[in-house]
């Protein structure tokens, strides 16, 4: 599977919420101060070794406010060749959360100022006494500013006016746990019987659903592939690559984590309204095999009661981290209404083997009916995707969501 993260996960709490809209003469009312998520030992099938081979990632370019601001941690930026997207992580202390509001308005000002070539700014506010990185409890607070929405957003901070890209952490949400830092290589069953094991190899050679699993479509002769994004959303990476697909009318389904889903729910919504599918990748992000069943279960309906809740759809499909089930993981998901997918098409993209291999990988591995596996918060994606998609283009086949595939 990935190192989860370049990308995201996030937590702790405000109790406050996300549109609340007092008069605008009001005082803004104080923010109780609430602890930290207490993190959790880890358990069983959550923090892994790195995969081999695995390369240290592009560097990511970063921002540097003039004057500076105090609680900003970093603000970090990328471009996908039509628009640039900036990051800024803050990070505050329990004295300075009745004020969140004025400090993130000061900061989005500031970031857009600095560098007029940006499109958006994506805020995150971390706890700072728990701020563990993108794998660590999640935000207190996000938002998404676009450049030409930087008006509608300061009227948020100051008149409590609703602004629809804006997410306050409600304080009731599942304990953190550590994500799992393995990547994918092949579909894994652990500790199968012989039966399943027929059932997989028979899923993989027929195509098609078959027993709940999904490896590649029903035909192989049908140059159509459906394209697949795990870890999402990511607040830097999603914007990029969403705009990316709707330059070329592409379809995809994203495997989002539900945490992520939580904390990004505007990025959740930009995926169902134009067009692409939201499919179950966990709420942690944790490999199911060793957790206890019950544990794995509420791994995949937590996340599916994210998802259905922002995008208003049943979810359909399910892929677990690292591809590793058993019979009972397998089994729970059918119980939930979920569809085991995988793929044929894995570049390794979040093993940073350079833009020409993951380019020559990617080619390579298309097949008609196949299933194409990359990350949404992988720095050497962003840099290929585009190519990739118009020699898929070229060479005759359509790409898809995996609802798109003929079961």
């Amino acid at each position: 599977m990935r190192r989860l993260f370049a990308a995201l996960c996030l937590g702790s709490a405000l109790a406050a919420p996300a549109f609340a809209t007092p008069p605008v003469a009001a005082p803004a009312r104080p923010v109780p101060a609430i602890p930290a998520t207490p993190l959790r030992t880890p358990q069983p099938g959550q923090v892994q070794p790195l995969a081999p081979g695995t390369r240290p990632a592009p560097k990511i370019p970063t921002l540097t406010l003039t004057p500076a601001i105090p609680q900003v941690h970093q603000v970090t930026y990328l471009s996908n060749g039509f628009i640039e997207v900036a990051h800024a992580v803050i990070t505050v202390t329990p004295q300075e959360r009745p004020n969140l509001r004025p400090l993130v308005a000061q900061v989005a000002a500031a970031v857009l100022a600095a560098r007029p070539t940006l499109s958006e700014v994506d805020l995150s506010v971390y706890d700072r006494g728990s701020y563990a990185g993108f794998g660590g409890p999640l935000p207190l607070l996000t938002a998404s500013v676009p450049r030409e929405r930087l008006g509608a957003f300061l009227a948020w901070t100051t008149q409590r006016t609703p602004f629809d890209r804006v997410w306050v952490n409600p304080g009731n949400l599942p304990v953190y746990l550590q994500p799992d830092r393995v990547r994918e290589t092949v579909p894994v069953p652990v500790a199968v019987s012989s039966q399943e094991t027929a059932l997989e190899r028979q899923a993989r050679k027929q195509g098609g659903l078959l027993g709940g699993l999904l490896y590649r479509s029903k035909f192989r002769y049908v140059p159509l592939a459906a394209l697949t994004f795990d870890d999402a959303p990511h607040p830097m990476y999603e914007p990029l690559l969403l705009d990316m697909l709707r330059r070329s009318g592409v379809k995809a389904t994203f495997f989002v984590i539900g945490r992520n889903a939580a904390a990004y729910p505007y990025f959740i919504r930009d995926m169902t309204q134009q067009g692409h599918e939201v499919g179950n990748h966990t709420y942690h992000h944790v490999r199911l095999p060793p957790l206890p069943l019950n544990e794995a279960v509420n791994e995949m309906r937590w996340a599916s009661d994210i998802v259905q809740k922002l995008t208003g759809k049943p979810v359909r499909y399910f892929r677990p981290p690292g591809g590793e089930y058993t019979p009972q993981t397998l089994q729970a998901a059918r119980s939930l209404g979920l569809n085991t997918v995988f793929w044929t098409d894995d570049p390794g993209d979040f093993q940073n083997p350079g833009d020409a291999v993951l380019e020559s990988r990617l080619h390579r591995n298309l097949r008609p009916g196949g299933v194409v596996l990359l990350h949404d918060n992988a720095p050497e994606m962003l840099n290929v995707l585009q190519g990739f998609l118009r020699v898929a283009r070229q060479e005759g086949y359509a790409l898809t969501t995996v609802g798109g595939l003929p079961k």
